[in-house]
């Protein structure tokens, strides 16, 4: 039965604020985008069309496909208000610049929600123009196939739509929606959907040009409706000469009703596109009274228009009447709801070319009013394109630079195209303004010293004031990206603190309207101290910056900020708390709908390696690959040596140790990095030291380590390890002594120091120490599940475990082949019955014993005095009835205590 809800009807539900949602990049979304257009008085309703329209939704896509004006918009418009259909109309207008994918599905997700069809929380809004998570259609595609009944999206002006992207991400939801969506498509132009897959499965239908085109009996009515009676003849030759042609019969229409003799007019009309903008241009433009012609001239030049900024235009206040009048009369201008129009595409171009013939130099001089009208009214995007097409970059500059938009360069929606364009920007353009957009756009593209040279031009010979408040905290904002880049931490704390104190010249309302200028900036500050290792600082800079609330620029600040923040968790030895961090960040960009190709890659890296500690090394090239698809890979100096780190350990893994060094020793400088990284420098030494024990030459590891400098915990395990390797146990504890025990805590340096004294004990001929020692080692690494410390560890690992299968049984998440072929544990059928329940504390004190730690160490452990472990070991055997610590284990086991 069809759906009579509100939910169902085009009209129903329609916001009555024309601004219903901000896009992630800031702009506004016009519900207008969302309206069914209206029908005018003249239309010409045809049963056979709306028939088709009906009878295609037994199909997924309808496609209505014709030349411009052949009236497809009007004609599904009319079907879609009047026609009985299975579910709710959703109507999207295309514009240019739709083409985006980001812009795309953004504007599809809001026009779903603007007809009140629900949606899922994990489809999320795209954050870019240029791309889009390709798991959003496929999201969108499962709710929607869920549904009772189907949503009827129509896609109206789709010619638009020129993107490979876009086209296959649209064909995947038509395809993976089932039976919760029909879609209508209207173009002038063939959609670059796969149309001879949908014809041979007969999931189309299809309405063409011939389709569209009036018969002599609607030509007929359409005349009579404009108020003109002709003969028979005269219809048949029309509609014949025109071809029915819908544009062509109402210009015909509407040209003769003026006519004294109407039939010999329309029989002396000569068709043709050139005649067709003569007819326009004489016949139409100059039937109008001055005042409608002039403003039809001079909104020529805008893609929509507002009857005030019509009034900006013309000068005058009459812009609501005539635009209204237009409207009525159907004279090439579409209402779009709440005051705003648009004329007909081709009726503007050929009034473009009027206007500059008849008024030379007025084209000018009218963008510059539009981008003045649309900058008082919030509108900066479209502001800064009509002020650069009159040729003012100065003051387009100088508005990104007071509104405090040079965020909108660097992340969001607008980026791409702010950049492209601000690309345009002749060189003689200049002022501090100018200046800090190419410091910008500079930046964006990983260029530090051109940009900083840009900076200095900003800042120049003219006085400190001259570019005002904003401009200067611009300029602030934009050292310290630069400083990120350039790896310097002072400088950007200098930067930050000089931006931090302009913040407060600046008026509160308009620092408020660009939260993400503040996250971008603790972003880049956070970063350069990571780079510097100011692991304190750094993470409270980046947790600062992840609390910044405002849009998706800002959420692609937290997402960078938080993939850093488990960075620093995985440098400090904590992959559980890096893990987390690393998640949030991936869960962040897709929350907000960040592309892929936008990801800053420390997240997916962060994962990676933690895989790879994990022996999962399926899952870290999986990660690997994700990260070096993000927006850092190649530029980036985290990321750069994360990802040559993380190549070099899978290669290792895959024993091509050569191959391993080529790729630390080419992430040694990495540009644009000035200063180096002493972490970074660490982490490649620490690589190639395992390199050079991979290939056998312990001396050289020893000697890497001791040129790349460092006394961290983990260059005391590595030496140790080459120590080892060369045959000296002693050597190998003495260098882990030197160590404070704090600093040996963290999980992923714990599990490796305790695996070294293990075997340095083995071949020190102490193996009861060797088994406590690699108990130990087992239990800190069975919270993280780091099996690949005891992969690399050696055989020596496998053989302790034969001797002792004991100490396996609780750690099934080891590597199969090193528990392959250990005994089985008892039956526990045959263990004897708990004569009482274990205590918390005694429970505590058996899983210690089970970890081989002795009596001191579990008191210490605890916090107990010794003769109170004794108490309670006591207490265990008796219980257990055991007689020795061994077997109280093995029985604990048996009865799955342990």
């Amino acid at each position: 039965m069809p759906d009579s809800s509100a939910e169902r009807r085009p009209g129903a539900g329609a916001a009555a604020d024309p601004v219903t949602r901000s896009l992630p990049g800031g702009d506004p979304v016009l519900a207008a985008r969302f309206a069914v257009p209206p029908v005018p008085a003249t239309f010409v309703r045809r049963a056979r069309l709306a028939e088709r329209l009906s009878a295609g939704l037994h199909h997924p896509l309808v496609l209505v496909n014709g030349p411009a004006g052949a009236g497809k918009t009007l004609l599904v418009a009319d079907w879609a208000a009047a026609a009985p259909l299975p579910g709710p109309v959703v109507w999207l207008t295309l514009e240019r610049g739709d083409d985006a994918p980001g812009v795309f599905w953004a504007y599809l997700l809001e026009a779903l929600r603007h007809r009140g069809v629900p949606l899922p929380d994990d489809v999320a809004d795209p954050a870019r123009a240029a791309e889009v998570d390709r798991a959003l259609p496929a999201r969108l595609a499962a709710h929607l196939a869920g549904r009772d009944t189907p949503v009827v999206l129509v896609l109206d002006e789709f010619e638009h739509v020129t993107s490979p992207a876009v086209a296959a991400g649209l064909d995947g939801l038509l395809r993976h929606a089932a039976g919760g969506l029909r879609l209508v498509l209207i173009s002038r132009d063939e959609p670059l959907l796969p149309l001879h897959r949908y014809r041979a499965a007969g999931d189309i239908a299809e309405l063409r040009g011939t389709d569209l085109a009036f018969t002599v009996d609607e030509t007929g009515v359409l005349l009579s409706r404009h108020g003109l009676s002709l003969s028979a003849p005269g219809v048949r030759a029309l509609a014949r000469r025109t071809e029915g042609w819908a544009a062509g019969l109402r210009l015909c229409a509407l040209a003769a009703e003026s006519a004294d003799d109407p039939e010999a007019y329309l029989g002396a009309f000569e068709a043709g596109h050139s005649t067709v903008a003569d007819f326009l241009l004489a016949e139409v433009l100059e039937a109008q009274p001055p005042e409608t012609q002039d403003l039809l001239l001079r909104t020529s030049i805008l893609e929509r228009t507002h009857t005030g900024l019509a009034d900006a235009l013309t000068g005058r206040r009459d812009a609501a009447r005539i635009l209204g009048e237009l409207r009525h009369a159907n004279a090439f201008v579409t209402p779009l709801g709440h005051d705003w129009y648009r004329q007909h595409t081709l009726f503007a171009e050929i009034l473009r070319v009027h206007l500059r013939a008849r008024h030379p130099g007025l084209e000018q001089e009218l963008h510059l009013r539009a981008a003045h009208w649309l900058h008082r009214g919030g509108r900066l995007a479209d502001a800064l394109e009509h002020a650069a097409a009159a040729g003012e970059w100065e003051l387009a500059a100088s508005w990104l630079v007071d509104d405090l938009a040079l965020g909108h360069l660097l992340a969001g929606l607008d980026a791409a195209r702010l950049n492209g364009l601000f690309a345009a920007m002749p060189e003689e353009a200049g002022g501090p303004a100018v200046e800090l957009v190419r410091a910008a756009r500079a930046l964006a593209r990983w260029d530090a010293d051109r940009g900083l040279a840009h900076l200095d031009r900003a800042d120049g010979p003219a006085p400190a004031a001259a570019g005002g408040a904003a401009a200067r905290l611009g300029g602030a904002f934009l050292r310290v990206l630069a400083a990120r880049l350039l790896g310097s931490a002072d400088m950007a704390e200098n930067a930050a603190e000089t931006a931090a104190g302009l913040e407060r010249a600046v008026p509160e309302e308009r620092l408020r309207a660009h939260p993400e200028l503040s996250a971008l900036l603790l972003a880049e500050l956070g970063s350069a101290q990571l780079w510097e290792g100011r692991f304190d600082a750094a993470r409270a800079s980046l947790a600062a910056a992840a609390e910044v609330p405002g849009g998706t620029a800002r959420a692609a600040a937290r997402h960078e900020s938080l993939g850093r923040l488990a960075l620093i968790d995985l440098l400090l030895g904590s992959p559980g708390r890096a893990e987390a961090h690393a998640r949030e960040a991936v869960a962040e960009a897709e929350r907000c709908g960040l592309p892929p190709s936008a990801h800053s890659g420390v997240g997916h890296l962060v994962l990676a390696e933690v895989a790879f500690d994990r022996d999962d090394l399926a899952a870290a090239r999986a990660g690997l690959e994700r990260a070096a698809a993000g927006a850092g890979a190649r530029h980036d100096p985290l990321v750069v040596v994360g990802l040559s780190v993380l190549r070099a350990r899978l290669l290792l893994a895959g024993g091509d140790t050569c191959a391993a060094l080529a790729v630390l020793a080419a992430a040694e400088h990495p540009a644009p990095a000035d200063k180096p990284s002493p972490w970074a420098r660490q982490r490649i030494a620490l690589g190639q030291c395992a390199a050079h024990l991979a290939g056998g030459d312990p001396q050289a590891a020893v000697r890497m380590l001791s040129a790349a400098g460092g006394e961290g915990p983990e260059q005391a395990v590595a030496a140790a390890q080459a120590h080892l390797a060369a045959g000296d146990a002693r050597a190998a504890v003495t260098a882990l002594d030197a160590v404070p025990a704090g600093q040996l805590r963290p999980p992923a340096v714990a599990v490796r120091a305790l695996l070294v004294r293990a075997r340095a004990a083995s071949a020190c001929g102490d193996p009861a120490a060797a088994h406590r020692l690699l108990a130990q080692a087992l239990a800190a690494a069975r919270p993280d599940r780091l099996r690949r410390p005891f992969r690399e560890a050696g055989p020596w690992v496998r053989r302790l475990l034969q001797e002792r299968p004991a100490l396996a049984r609780p750690h099934g998440w080891l590597p199969r082949d090193l528990l392959a072929g250990l005994p089985r544990p008892d039956d526990p059928a045959a263990a004897p019955p708990v004569v009482e329940r274990l205590s918390e504390r005694e429970h505590d004190v058996l899983v210690r014993v089970a970890q081989m730690m002795s009596t001191d160490e579990i008191a210490a452990d605890l916090h107990l005095s010794v003769n109170t472990v004794k108490t309670h070991l006591k207490s265990i055997n008796r219980k257990l009835c055991a007689t020795r610590r061994g077997e109280a284990v093995r029985r604990a086991r048996q009865l799955h205590l342990l």
